[in-house]
């Protein structure tokens, strides 16, 4: 009989926010924190006019980490591009992490991060947070002598919360130099904070730290799945050396490169959010939802005291054809996470909020 690894079998699969509602074509999906505004016009033409389906793409992804570089103002030999930022977190724990060792991540922290550890062998072991927000004291004090990788999202998802610059170094100095820390920064392109940075100054402190990006927020681009990371060159050289062969399709890099360059649409997308994410927040707050404060593109939001207020709520929306993020696999079962969608979206949510508030 086949066996498989047994850490395989203790592993939840990833279960994203729903697209479907029984009996509705068209519903108004604000479940995935994807761009209500599309994505750049000239990203979406890159891919049209891609022709090269024959050839396999450049496998170093160059001229995308050359714009990237050049946007970003990074060195692009400290760049590594991946199918989404996903898979570079999983190559980072494929590649620092195993079979007695330990992997921390936060209480609610972005689920990918333990199933990345248990696929590679590790032991995953949950810091507490502090409202809702990444504790650095928690993370240093559940560090052990079998802990290799940090993972924290800043912001945060599900909860939009972040921590400062200066929490990061702290987190940063307050850990062993044999342990790698993964700054995931997923929803730097929303944040709007002052004290903000996305840790490119902690990567360049030494060698064991790496930040990552994604295209599938304010660039719009979730359906291509594309995502890039900095660090030192010694760790681009390792993740490189198991980074999947042609693992970014050349349509895919088109885009990504066209997308890079529009900046223009960038900060459309971000104008956008921060309206939406102020607005969505007062209205929450004004009805008596407990929103979380957020540096995203959603917000998270108490529905009640019960347990299964969030699941109420949750069907309430999807009766008047909205779907939003149940969370209760974040140990959440009271809240929902809710995306920042178009104005039209945003307006039919706002209109069924106050409606389930009566």
């Amino acid at each position: 009989m086949l066996k498989t690894k047994k850490e395989i079998l203790n592993i939840a699969p990833y279960t994203p926010g729903k697209s479907k509602i029984s009996g509705v074509a068209k519903p108004i999906k604000l479940s995935s924190n994807e761009n209500g505004l599309g994505c750049s016009s000239k990203a979406s033409a890159a891919y049209k006019d891609f022709e090269n389906f024959n050839r396999y793409p450049d496998a170093t992804a160059a001229e995308l980490r050359a714009a990237i570089g050049k946007v970003y103002n990074l060195d692009p030999e400290k760049l590594i591009c991946g199918a989404g930022s996903d898979e570079i977190l999983e190559i980072i724990a494929y590649a620092y992490a195993g079979e007695g060792d330990e992997v921390i991540y936060t209480k609610h922290g972005f689920l990918v991060y333990p199933i990345a550890a248990q696929s590679a062998g590790a032991t995953p072991v949950i810091a507490p947070e502090k409202n809702y927000t990444t504790d650095v004291d928690a993370i240093i004090a559940a560090v052990t002598k079998k802990t290799r990788i940090v993972f924290f999202a800043n912001p945060n998802n599900p909860t939009g919360t972040y921590i400062p610059k200066s929490e990061v170094l702290r987190l940063r100095k307050g850990l062993r130099e044999d342990i790698l820390l993964v700054i995931d920064a997923a929803y730097a392109e929303c944040v709007t904070a002052t004290d903000y940075s996305d840790g490119r100054e902690i990567v360049d402190l030494g060698e064991n730290t790496i930040m990552t990006h994604t295209f599938s927020k304010m660039y719009g681009l979730a359906a291509l799945r594309l995502g890039w990371g900095y660090a030192h060159p010694k760790i681009i050289d390792i993740l490189n050396r198991i980074r999947p062969p042609f693992n970014v399709t050349g349509p895919t890099l088109a885009a990504g490169i066209a997308a890079v360059n529009d900046q223009d649409f960038v900060k459309k997308s971000i104008a956008h959010n921060t309206k939406w994410r102020e607005k969505l927040f007062a209205e929450l707050d004004k009805l008596g939802f407990t929103p979380v404060p957020s540096q995203g593109n959603f917000i998270m939001a108490k529905f009640g005291d019960a347990a299964d207020a969030g699941k109420k709520a949750f069907e309430f929306f999807a009766s008047k054809g909205i779907l939003v993020r149940e969370i209760s696999n974040y140990q959440l079962p009271q809240h929902l996470r809710i995306s920042i969608g178009s104005d039209d979206e945003m307006e039919k949510f706002l209109t069924a909020l106050r409606e389930f508030k009566k």
